[in-house]
C-alpha cells in the first residue's frame, strides 16, 4: 500500500498551534496521512537523541519517515574535495534517518552546467559508489539512497540519468519527481501515455520490484525555458503535472511508493488530495487487467 505525506511543515501545522517537530505525528495522524519527509536541505542539524525521540513518535502513529539530504550535496562536483565532502553529508543524513526509524534519504543528482553530461555522470557514479561503501563501513547499509530527478535543465537528473545511476547497486532507489520532470521538459507530461513512459522506463531499467518501491515527489511547478522556477499548490491551473495518471498507474502496476508532496505551503492538504485520488483510482474500473 502506498503511503502519503508532506515534505516539511505545511502552513496549517503552525496555524493549528503546533510548533515542534515531535508534534508532527499528531498533526499528520489527525489528517489521516501516513508519511513524512524530514527536511535537512540546509544541513543535518539534529542530535541523535532528538532523532530517536521523533522516531518513537512516528512509530507510535504508524507514519513512515524519510529524510531529504542537504541541497548542497554535489555528486558531480569538479572540485574533488567538495565532492567527497558530499559523502560525509550523505552519511550524516543516513545516520539521522536511521535514528528516526526510517531507511530512505533523498539526494540531489548534481550539476552538469560546467562539464559534459558524460563527465558529470562519471563523477556522480564514483561518488555514489564511494557513498555506498561509506554507509556499509558505518553499519548503515540498510539505508536507501533515493536519487532524485531534477527540475532545471542544467542539472544532472533526467529520468534516464537517474535510472542509470540507480543501476550501480540494487539498494539505490529512484526518487521520481514528476513536477521536476514536467518542468525540465517544459510541460512534457501532458497525457496518460507520457506518465506511462516514466513507469515503463523505470521498470525496464530497474525491474518491477524497484518500480513498486520507488520514492516519489509530487507538486505543481512553474517553469521557464531553463526549467524549474517555483513550486506551486494544487490550486494552480496553469502548470502541471496532473496526479490522476500517476494514481491510476500506481494502482495498475501494484506499486507501493512513498509519495511525498512538495506543494508550497499546502503540502499536507495536497498530499491528502493525492491519497484520495489514489483511493478513487483503486475503486474505478480499469480498461486493462491489473498486473499482479
Amino acid at each position: 500500500m502506498p503511503v502519503f505525506g508532506p515534505a516539511g511543515s505545511a502552513q496549517s501545522f503552525y496555524d493549528q498551534g503546533y510548533k515542534r517537530s515531535d508534534q508532527m505525528p499528531d498533526y499528520l495522524s489527525a489528517m489521516g496521512l501516513t508519511a513524512y519527509e524530514y527536511q535537512c536541505g540546509r544541513g543535518v542539524n539534529i542530535s541523535d537523541q532528538k532523532a530517536r525521540l521523533i522516531g518513537e513518535r512516528f512509530r507510535e502513529k504508524g507514519i513512515a519517515i524519510s529524510l531529504h539530504a542537504p541541497y548542497y550535496i554535489s555528486l558531480s562536483g569538479t572540485e574533488e574535495a567538495k565532492r567527497l565532502k558530499s559523502i560525509d553529508y550523505i552519511l550524516q543524513s543516513a545516520k539521522a534517518v536511521s535514528h528516526m526509524g526510517g531507511n530512505r534519504i533523498v539526494v540531489h543528482s548534481g550539476s552538469a552546467s560546467k562539464i559534459t553530461r558524460q563527465a558529470a555522470m562519471e563523477l556522480a557514479a564514483d561518488t555514489v559508489t564511494r557513498a555506498l561503501k561509506h554507509l556499509d563501513d558505518h553499519g548503515l547499509g540498510h539505508v536507501h539512497i533515493c536519487l532524485e530527478t531534477m527540475g532545471k535543465i542544467g542539472q544532472l537528473g533526467t529520468l534516464e540519468e537517474v535510472l542509470t545511476l540507480c543501476q550501480i547497486d540494487e539498494r539505490l532507489l529512484p526518487c521520481i519527481d514528476f513536477g521536476h520532470l514536467n518542468a525540465r521538459t517544459l510541460g512534457g507530461l501532458k497525457c496518460y501515455e507520457d506518465y506511462e513512459v516514466v513507469f515503463e522506463a523505470t521498470e525496464n531499467a530497474l525491474g518491477i520490484d524497484r518500480l513498486r518501491r520507488m520514492h516519489v515527489h509530487f507538486s505543481k511547478i512553474a517553469y521557464t525555458k531553463a526549467g524549474e522556477q517555483a513550486h506551486l499548490t494544487f490550486e494552480d491551473s496553469q502548470y502541471g503535472p496532473d496526479f490522476g495518471p500517476v494514481a491510476e498507474l500506481t494502482y495498475k502496476k501494484s506499486c507501493r511508493p512513498v509519495f511525498i508532496c512538495e506543494s508550497a505551503g499546502t503540502q499536507a492538504e495536497d498530499a491528502l488530495t493525492m491519497m484520495r485520488m489514489y483511493q478513487a483510482a483503486c475503486a474505478a474500473p480499469l480498461s486493462d487487467e491489473v498486473i499482479p
